[in-house]
């Protein structure tokens, strides 16, 4: 294996959460027409952390952007160092929130990039679920989130 100097990607991801009639709901879109992903569900806000700006600005500008939403009451759940094992991307840094309350009613704001949003019980989530998140939500259903976690090494 080589180590040297490469380049990390930062993205913050908002889940959005709430209370459902079977137990806790998590905002999903399905993504489409981003060549990153296509046809799996995601988190219904994320994006790339820009120059400049913390990771909970980019959660708050993401959330806005994508969902018009805002005023989010975000909750730090982990700092995701990622790779996908063995194939050339850079290596990503990814910061994981949630929120419960904000201001505004979710909906599509970028049509050519998600196909759809649904509100997923936490325990049966659909299918596929992009694999770094969806280790995420695992651990958010399971109440076993720690502050670092990695995927793909």
């Amino acid at each position: 294996m080589t180590h040297g100097r490469f380049v990390v990607v930062p993205a913050s991801y908002v889940f959005l959460l709430r209370d459902g009639v079977s137990g806790p709901e998590v905002l999903l879109q399905l993504r489409q027409g981003t060549g990153y992903m296509d046809d799996h569900w995601a988190a219904a806000a994320a994006g790339h952390v820009e120059q400049g700006e913390t990771a909970y600005d980019a959660a708050h500008r993401e959330a806005r952007e994508e969902l018009d939403v805002g005023d989010l009451d975000l909750t730090f759940v982990t700092a995701m160092q990622r790779t996908r094992g063995g194939e050339s991307i850079d290596e990503r840094i990814d910061f994981f929130f949630t929120a419960r309350s904000w201001s505004g009613q979710p909906r599509i704001v970028e049509p050519l990039k998600c196909a759809d949003l649904r509100w997923c019980p936490l325990d049966a989530l659909p299918d596929p679920v992009v694999p770094h998140e969806l280790s995420v939500l695992t651990a958010i259903r399971s109440g076993t989130t720690q502050a670092y976690s990695t995927f793909g090494f």
